[in-house]
């Protein structure tokens, strides 16, 4: 039976359906009962008023989706309870977060507009609903079509840091909820959130000190990205449990023992590592499930006062070391050295029974609730917290780099996305004060660090009193000085030493700045020829941009001031009335596809052999149609081979390209191009052959080479393409490009070198 909509409480009429909805009235009930539920859950105080505000965007929210539902059949209005309850409970956020995430898809997805929202709720709530509402995919930035929606609409969410975090910490919400409930979507369109989760969202709370939400994420990512990996490690886990609880109990009962006797106020147990990290460990290590130990850390939390909990926790190391034997190299101090996000732990690693290393965290309530509960954390904690200063320094950053942004979103990303590093260093400015940079961040990175100005005029970097190349990549404990010179200026190859986002987005703003000054000089020099020339008109200049090769009128006008174009050229182009006339078609220069031939190289990983292949080309089906109505070939960066997961990505000049969904290149393509990914399946024909490239390491031991090659050539009959090999001091690294008809073939090349006893791993490259 369906259910007519409930007389409106909105201060404000609002013309929405007042009809009957597409929910029933048990359903309406069970919706009425979930909200209700989160009211209790809110974590921060609020008063009638603000309780009021919430009731009110539940109405609007449910009146706004009543005729909608999601894939899965449930009603639509769910989804924006279910984000609520994430941003109160998960995220510990409060009842402004709550009505805001309530709306947050009224205005992307129904006739509720944002003027109808600040009338009603004000000005924040407006503004917050207003970052979290999508482009179209069709819509126009200063007249020019956006080249990836997708990168307009992350720009857009991250451009509102700068404004209030809190539209971040709503969409995260929203990302969280949608991995979760991923299941009814086509695979497909699964990819491509998927993605986009790991090449943005996955990091952004890492950033924001969310572990547990980044763990889990990442979790969800793997199971749709790798389902056979994910599937094998959670029944190892399974298969191991009882006996991992076992070791568990018995390493950590002497320790208990030891706390109480110290009469401290204590939980300790033990807590599995997650999925995609333990899987992440046997892809590293390239060893077999049982040989990982560290599946699991000790985590030791103590009731103690701020005041306290420093010599506590040093006290508790102390205990543990005289009960087994640490491993110093081990040792991580993140009490006297928080993380750059406000990460507070000491961590150290023992040797426990049975030969197997064993990692110990320990921290204070405080601190775990600062790394479960992250940035909402930092918050409650203000004032007593000494790490109030770092989270902050981040998000000031952030936001220095979000003043001046680039106007191509891609880019623009892409130097968010290297601010979310979570592998750092730290170093110190001559006064002494500690600054935190990515794991490769150079010389130049922290001369922009100190201020843009000091950046733009660096001319040398001292590290210790002593004078280092300004690609000098930063070590923990390096303090540095920047020499500078008011005639030094960034250069195009800065951007090739600069690691963070903020040093390439000043560079870049330099860099254009100086390409306009010039370009004006330019301008005026064309405009000089083009008049002796009796040639006038706006299509003209347009025309001289494409046949020259030029992506604008900028470049056009910079490339004349520097003399990169003969202007006697333009005597030669035919021109009537002082129209010239067009010629054959100029080359693309698309900016996409720099991006596309810039990924392909992406980590190194090219493979040049695939580039010579001569094979039948393979059958594919590319969105449920036969691929041969298509241009495509298979991509060569991750050499793709029959029955591995796939999918079909649109280039702008090279037709499709077939990647396999675990390709280095994958992520980007699907989290900035996802209008362009297609769904591709395999058909199953003969004749077919693929290559694919081995990572071999062992025992260098003589006659090893004959024994790897008698394996693949006449044991299994396979093709090799290639085989180079480095061996010595009783090691050896080989690699081998193998000729092979499918993925069960390679698996089977793969089971049988193992089996060698002079081999110790075999792995596919990428």
């Amino acid at each position: 039976m369906s259910l007519k909509v409930p007389n409106s409480a909105l201060k404000y009429p609002i013309d929405l359906p007042d009809g009957l909805t597409d929910v029933t009235e048990d359903e309406y009930h069970h919706i009425k009962t979930v909200f209700e539920g989160i009211l209790p859950l809110i974590k921060v105080p609020y008063e009638a008023a603000d309780e009021d505000e919430m009731r009110r965007a539940f109405e609007l929210a449910f009146r706004a989706h009543c005729k909608q539902r999601r894939k899965s059949g449930e009603p639509y209005i769910l989804h924006p309870i279910e984000v609520a309850r994430i941003c109160a409970v998960e995220l510990g956020l409060g009842h402004t977060s709550v009505s805001a995430a309530l709306l947050h898809d009224v205005v992307e997805d129904t006739p509720v507009s944002l003027e109808m929202l600040e009338k009603e709720f004000g000005n924040r709530i407006a503004m917050i609903v207003d970052g979290l509402t999508k482009f179209s995919d069709f819509a126009s930035v200063r007249d020019k079509v956006i080249a990836s929606p997708q990168a307009e609409n992350f720009k857009k969410i991250l451009l509102t840091i700068a404004k209030d975090v809190r539209v971040v910490l709503i969409k995260m919400a929203d990302r969280l909820h949608n991995m979760r409930t991923l299941g009814s979507m086509p695979h497909h369109k699964q990819l491509k959130i998927a993605s986009e989760t790991s090449y943005i969202y996955a990091p952004l709370a890492h950033r924001l000190g969310f572990y547990s939400i980044k763990t889990e994420l990442e979790d969800l990512v793997m199971k749709i990205i790798e389902p056979e990996q994910y599937s094998y490690v959670v029944q190892k886990l399974k298969e191991t449990q009882s006996e991992r609880e076992a070791y568990i109990n018995a390493f950590i009962a002497p320790i208990k023992e030891s706390l109480k006797k110290e009469n401290l106020d204590f939980k300790i147990y033990g807590r599995a590592k997650s999925i995609s990290s333990i899987s992440n460990k046997l892809k590293h290590k390239l060893v077999p499930f049982e040989e990982i130990y560290d599946l699991f850390a000790i985590r030791i939390i103590l009731s103690v006062p701020y005041e306290k909990e420093k010599a506590t926790c040093w006290n508790v190391y102390s205990i543990i070391t005289d009960n087994y034997t640490p491993v110093p190299e081990r040792l991580k101090d993140w009490i006297s050295m928080p993380k750059s996000n406000g990460y507070e732990s000491l961590h150290t690693t023992v040797m426990g029974p049975k030969g197997r290393f064993v990692e110990i965290q320990i921290r204070s309530e405080r601190m775990d609730e600062m790394a479960e509960m992250g940035y909402a954390a930092h918050w409650k904690y203000k004032g007593i917290n000494q790490q109030d200063s770092i989270l902050e320094n981040w998000l000031t950053k952030a936001r220095e780099m979000l003043e001046n942004p680039n106007h191509d979103a891609i880019d623009f990303l892409n130097d968010f996305k290297s601010s979310l590093f979570s592998e750092e260093v730290y170093v110190f400015t001559p006064k002494g004060e500690l600054r935190f940079f990515p794991k490769s961040a150079t010389a130049l990175d922290f001369a922009f660090d100190i201020h843009s100005q000091v950046g733009y005029h660096c001319k040398a970097v001292k590290v210790d009193q002593r004078i280092v190349p300004l690609s000098y990549e930063l070590k923990n404990g390096d303090q540095l000085s920047v020499i500078t010179s008011n005639s030094q200026k960034p250069s195009e190859d800065w951007l090739k030493i600069v690691k963070t986002g903020k040093a390439r987005s000043k560079i870049r703003q330099a860099l254009k700045e100086e390409r306009i000054q010039l370009g004006s000089l330019g301008k005026e020099i064309l405009d000089r020829k083009l008049k002796a020339l009796k040639i006038e008109g706006e299509e003209n200049l347009d025309f001289l941009v494409k046949h020259f090769g030029m992506s604008s009128r900028l470049d056009l006008y910079y490339g004349v001031f520097r003399e990169q174009i003969n202007l006697s050229e333009i005597k030669n182009i035919r021109f009537e009335n002082g129209r010239l006339l067009a010629q054959e078609a100029i080359k693309d220069n698309d900016r996409e596809e720099k991006i596309e031939k810039t990924t392909t190289n992406f980590n190194g990983l090219y493979d040049s052999l695939a580039q010579k292949r001569q094979f039948k080309k393979p059958k594919l089906m590319v969105d449920g149609e036969d691929a041969s109505t298509y241009v495509y070939s298979l991509a060569t960066c991750c050499n793709p081979v029959m029955g591995d997961d796939v999918f079909a990505y649109v280039t702008t000049k090279h037709g499709i390209k077939i990647h396999r969904n675990t390709c280095p290149n994958a992520e980007y393509l699907q989290a900035t191009f996802g209008y362009r990914i297609k769904k591709a399946e395999w058909v199953e024909t003969a004749g077919s052959s693929f290559v694919a490239e081995l990572l071999i390491t062992g025992m260098d031991d003589m006659g090893v080479i004959l024994r790897l090659s008698n394996v693949i050539a006449n044991k299994l009959k396979v093709n090799m393409r290639s085989f180079s090999m480095n061996g010595g001091e009783g090691h050896f690294e080989g690699r081998i490009s193998v000729e092979v008809n499918s993925k069960e073939q390679l698996n089977q090349v793969i089971s049988e070198l193992k089996l060698l006893e002079e081999v110790n791993t075999v792995a596919r490259i990428v």
